[in-house]
């Protein structure tokens, strides 16, 4: 049985279940990328770093993760992460860099 919350890559609507999983400077990232359109380039960053973090791009139909779906493995993901919340958030500014880069200059982000 394939999950119905499973997609190609990390959803944008998963985003507001990952807000109770860190300390308040993960929680208030979240809020706010939450309430943002999904294509401004911070909720895009927040995307990029999910898609790294959850290794979407390696994951496919019949893998453990897609069977589970989306939601749980982003939480799965954000809540074991050993790194720090500051740790966590460089993350998310350096794909916001990225992001950045790609939309002015056309310079996609590094896998």
């Amino acid at each position: 049985m394939y999950a119905k919350d499973a997609e190609v890559l990390f959803p944008p609507r998963v985003t507001a279940a990952l807000q109770d999983l860190r300390g308040p400077r993960w929680q208030r990232l979240v809020a706010r990328i939450h309430t943002l359109p999904e294509n401004h380039p911070d909720a895009l960053a927040f995307s990029l770093l999910m898609i790294r973090l959850c290794s979407c791009l390696t994951c496919h139909p019949h893998n453990y993760r897609a069977l589970h779906g989306c939601t749980l493995c982003a939480r799965q993901v954000v809540a074991r992460y050993r790194g720090s919340d500051a740790e966590l958030l460089a993350q998310w500014e350096q794909a916001r860099l990225e992001v950045r880069r790609w939309l002015a200059l056309g310079v996609p982000p590094e896998e």
